[in-house]
């Protein structure tokens, strides 16, 4: 630490640097070396890198790294009531709805609720295939006594689904119809789209009660928004342009290009984007768990907890037949729309 003590000696800053000397906690590293014997320091001269760690050895009034993830703590913790305060209100609808959709699903009767299922799946595809593979698939969720948590899982991916798509959509639109919205928005999105799913409940850990459904709901919202927003802003950008051209020569109003033009044309997008929503709300739900989210994904969490692998996998393999129920339904929803999109 000599040449970084030298420098701050040499631009006179010695005096500020040891005026707020004090006993500070030793960082691991020192911890590290303190263990090993004091050892790192006889390998030759180096010069390690200026990380706060090291220049808080150097001039001890410049903050550790410790210091900075502390401030981070404080600084959410201090605006946590009024993020609570206006937040609460804001998403309790969420909390019902997800109460709402739990409750229906348990507790209408199964001898009602999977014909149901069943008969939605195919007027959404239309194909005898696809329904009589769901069929099967919950027969399969009965006959192994994982009905009610599939349906469960079934249940919340159709509100987080579902408002995904009504609060991504819109968003999409804005973004195609404002190029300086859509820079503000790509950042936020990519940061969305990167950010590990157990980060998301960290935050909302400290917000919210773990009891309360919302909490894992705007987990869900958060991490599979993305991919409907996005697709339904690249859509509507490849429109064909002769095709708005036209309409703006016929005297269309803007909602009505927007509503009789760049929407239909764009909605094989925004299937896409819905799809992978889907899938993206399906992974997330199973994370979710860690916060009382009911469904397979607990089945998952039990079986890594207590070391129960029948349970983990047979859980896992109902998640992954769920995914592939809803992955097939959607593509053939999107294929019964643009006849020419082929189905993977």
């Amino acid at each position: 630490m000599a040449s970084y003590e030298k420098i701050f000696d040499g631009i006179g800053l010695r005096d500020w640097c040891d005026a707020d000397a004090s006993e500070s906690p030793m960082t691991m590293a020192q911890l590290l070396a303190q263990s090993s014997g004091g050892a790192d320091g006889d390998s030759g001269p180096s010069i390690p890198f200026p990380s706060l760690d090291t220049l808080h050895e150097a001039c001890a009034a410049i903050p550790q790294s410790r210091d900075l993830t502390v401030n981070v703590e404080a600084g959410f913790l201090a605006i946590k009531d009024s993020l609570k305060f206006v937040l609460d209100p804001l998403t309790q609808p969420l909390s019902w709805m997800l109460e709402g959709a739990l409750y229906a699903f348990a507790t209408i009767p199964w001898w009602i609720l999977i014909p149901l299922l069943i008969a939605a799946a195919w007027f959404a595809t239309r194909k005898t295939g696809i329904t009589v593979f769901v069929a099967v698939a919950f027969l399969f969720f009965g006959i192994t006594d994982h009905l009610d948590v599939a349906l469960q899982t079934l249940s919340i991916i159709f509100v987080c689904t579902g408002l995904s798509v009504v609060l991504g959509v819109p968003i999409g639109i804005l973004m195609s119809r404002s190029d300086r919205f859509q820079r503000i928005m790509l950042p936020i999105l990519d940061m969305l789209q990167t950010l590990p799913s157990f980060v998301y409940l960290i935050p909302l850990i400290f917000l919210f009660s773990v009891t309360e459904p919302k909490l894992y709901g705007i987990a869900i919202i958060l991490y599979a928004i993305v991919p409907v927003i996005r697709l339904t802003d690249l859509g509507i950008r490849l429109v064909d342009p002769d095709v708005t051209e036209a309409a703006d020569a016929f005297g269309m109003s803007s909602r009505q290009k927007l509503y009789g033009v760049q929407l239909p044309l764009a909605l094989p997008n925004i299937m896409a984007g819905v799809n992978q929503t889907i899938m993206m709300s399906l992974a997330m739900v199973v994370i979710a768990s860690l916060v009382s989210a009911p469904g397979l994904g607990v089945l998952v969490l039990r079986g890594i907890r207590n070391l129960e692998l029948g349970v983990g996998l047979v859980a896992g393999f109902g998640i992954v037949l769920l995914a592939v129920v809803l992955d097939r339904c959607s593509k053939a929803a999107l294929q019964r729309i643009d006849p020419t999109h082929e189905a993977e």
